[in-house]
């Protein structure tokens, strides 16, 4: 172990220094309270012997700074006189695991680094599990707002990030677009096809628009075939690009679709509504208007993208 040695009195110091390194420990030396802090707070010690009374900064001040370091937990073993004996109570009350009486004996010394060192070990088996549990909630916070098919978010994780988007002060004025996608007549591919060829047709869309979004952009499994995809500051023409992007790459996939598909490959159709954040437009109202431009896509043939607009539905494709 690395254990930090604050002690003021120089024969002290060297006895305590010469045993603990008989004992087969590292040591670092100080001579008050402040100067070991700054030994503290740049190696990673595992036990701290320190006398109680010390200049600058004396032991209770030293374990208290310990104490509410975000290092890992550090045995503290404070060193008082005997005729200070009581004084060991104030060391335990700021965070001392044990105290031991001046002069040392040597063997009570090694008893104690002996309990300091189980401990250490038990404490850093307590923190590497801490880590992994914090890992673990981690990773099914994730999995709980992940689509299992497509691995885009879903349904809560986008309940989360519009009622994120709505609420910012920050972002009043900014524009948002939804862009809402459907695959064309995947009712008739999963009849002909079966619902294991239906499962990586969604998922193969889902990796192609992935790929097509940009970085900021956030997309979704709405449900069953359909898919959601929000891009921030982009007009009705700008999204449109990007959905005839998607729409293209899709179609240059040449799925077959033998089903009732036109075009016998799988296309998809898609729906396009602007939202500017702080205007009195509701999610609800938003993505409705997205979905109602979608329905005049499929409408007008499927296989094209549609935008809404406030009066009317202007064809883009």
């Amino acid at each position: 172990m690395l254990i930090l040695i604050a002690e003021d009195e120089p024969l002290s110091r060297f006895l305590l220094a010469t045993a603990v390194k008989q004992f087969g420990h590292d040591c670092l030396l100080a001579e008050d309270g402040a100067q070991a802090w700054q030994l503290f707070q740049t190696h990673a010690v595992d036990v701290i012997i320190s006398d109680r009374m010390m200049p600058v900064m004396d032991g209770v001040e030293l374990c208290r700074r310990v104490r509410q370091a975000p290092q890992g937990y550090t045995y503290f073993i404070f060193l008082t006189g005997l005729s200070e004996k009581k004084q060991a109570l104030l060391g335990i009350q700021a965070g001392a695991d044990d105290y031991l009486i001046k002069p040392f004996d040597p063997h009570e010394l090694r008893m104690r680094l002996i309990v300091a060192a189980r401990m250490s070990v038990l404490h850093q088996q307590l923190a590497e599990q801490q880590v992994k549990l914090a890992r673990m909630n981690e990773q099914l916070f994730a999995q709980a707002r992940r689509d299992s098919l497509t691995q885009l978010g879903n349904r809560l994780k986008l309940r989360e990030d519009l009622d994120a988007l709505f609420s910012q002060a920050d972002l009043q004025g900014q524009s948002y677009c939804a862009i809402m996608c459907d695959v064309d007549a995947f009712k008739a591919y999963n009849d002909h096809y079966g619902h294991l060829a239906g499962d990586k047709v969604l998922q193969t869309i889902a990796c192609t628009l992935s790929q097509t979004c940009r970085a900021s952009d956030l997309v979704y499994r709405y449900g069953g075939e359909e898919f959601l995809w929000l891009l921030p500051e982009q007009s009705l023409a700008s999204a449109a690009s990007a959905a005839e992007r998607l729409r293209r790459a899709v179609e240059a996939l040449r799925l077959e679709h033998a089903g009732t598909s036109p075009a016998g490959i799988v296309t998809l159709s898609a729906g396009i509504a602007m939202a500017q954040m702080g205007m009195s437009k509701s999610i609800h109202v938003w993505l409705h208007e997205a979905d109602s431009a979608l329905y005049q896509a499929k409408k007008l043939g499927r296989n094209r993208v549609v935008a809404f607009e406030a009066c009317d539905l202007a064809l883009l494709h």
